[in-house]
């Protein structure tokens, strides 16, 4: 069913579920038809057994996992690493009809854009952990807030409501992102659908690209990051990203960065970041789509952000991982 015809149920495909999302994709199948597509062996194991929540939710539930190609969905839920995006536009292209990016990072939606007519931009502040295969922790309930992004580029031309380069959205888009935000509270996940997405997008790298590096670079939790030389660190690289994205006409007060900042820091101290789960278990990081995305944008030095992206990069390359 075309998601612009969406009443009730859909078909939803959770691209990349590692453990956030498998955490969204097991709260959707209380109200849809689930797909998880991720890797073995959690997808043997939720084949065999299901899928376990444990945490702040606890559940378990039974949704359709596989490692193969997605199949064809009203609805697509990226999840995976940013550098992961342009294959999983490729492989969403004609099968999904719509795509919510929940990803990590800035300008995954415009590589969506290249492959796919439907986008929408997304945040989620729920906290996961992959345990074991088959089961993933809750370590902490949030929302998901999703909304349409101006100057869509889209490799379809057949809608004449579609944005024309000046800034506006698409109508479609923002009646879309109505009926995903519809079937995110039917599966009893705090939604919001805004329509400023794009400070929130910048809000959130200001976030990222304050935590991820410092935590993985020190080997410490989220909470470490709120006192002494890893907090004088985080502020700065927050500050740093605001400023940026002011440049680019954004309008992110550095108060309103910082205020995020110590709201995730106070909610969220006992986490392992992502970046540092990826340099514990030497996987290749978000770097390039956090910290590089704000330098290569800076008309100005951002020093801090600069010298934690070549910290990681250095690691990165010492292990062969870019």
């Amino acid at each position: 069913m075309p998601i612009g015809e969406y009443t009730d149920s859909m078909e939803i495909v959770v691209f990349g579920a590692g453990s956030l999302g498998s955490l969204i994709g097991g709260c959707l199948t209380r109200a849809h038809d689930v797909t998880l597509l991720g890797r073995n062996p959690h997808v043997k194991a939720i084949r065999r057994s299901g899928l376990e929540i444990v945490g702040e939710c606890e559940f378990r539930t039974y949704p359709d996992a596989r490692t193969d190609g997605p199949p064809e969905a009203d609805l697509a839920v990226l999840t995976t690493k940013a550098f992961d995006t342009d294959s999983a536009a490729r492989a969403l292209s004609g099968r999904a009809d719509c795509v919510l990016s929940l990803q990590n990072g800035m300008g995954n939606e415009d590589v969506l854009r290249t492959e796919l007519d439907r986008v929408l931009a997304g945040t989620c502040t729920y906290g996961a952990l992959y345990r074991e295969p088959g089961v993933v922790k809750c370590t902490g309930r949030g929302e998901v807030v999703l909304g349409a992004l101006p100057e869509r580029r889209s490799k379809a031309r057949d809608h004449d409501d579609r944005a024309d380069g000046t800034g506006r959205v698409n109508r479609i888009d923002h009646a879309v992102a109505d009926r995903v935000g519809a079937a995110f509270r039917k599966a009893g996940i705090e939604a919001t659908v805004a329509e400023d997405m794009t400070e929130r997008l910048w809000e959130k790298l200001a976030v990222n690209a304050a935590i991820n590096p410092v935590t993985a670079l020190s080997r410490a939790p989220n909470g470490a990051l709120r006192t002494g030389e890893a907090h004088r660190l985080a502020t700065g690289a927050a500050r740093e990203t605001a400023r940026v994205a002011r440049e680019g006409s954004v309008d992110l007060p550095e108060d309103r960065a910082l205020t995020a900042l110590e709201d995730v820091l106070e909610t969220t101290a006992g986490n392992d970041s992502s970046m540092l789960q990826d340099v514990q278990q030497e996987r290749r990081t978000e770097i390039e789509a956090i910290s590089g995305y704000v330098a290569d944008r800076a008309n100005e030095p951002v020093p801090i952000t600069e010298t934690l992206r070549d910290l990681v990069r250095a690691w990165e390359r010492e292990r062969n991982l870019r």
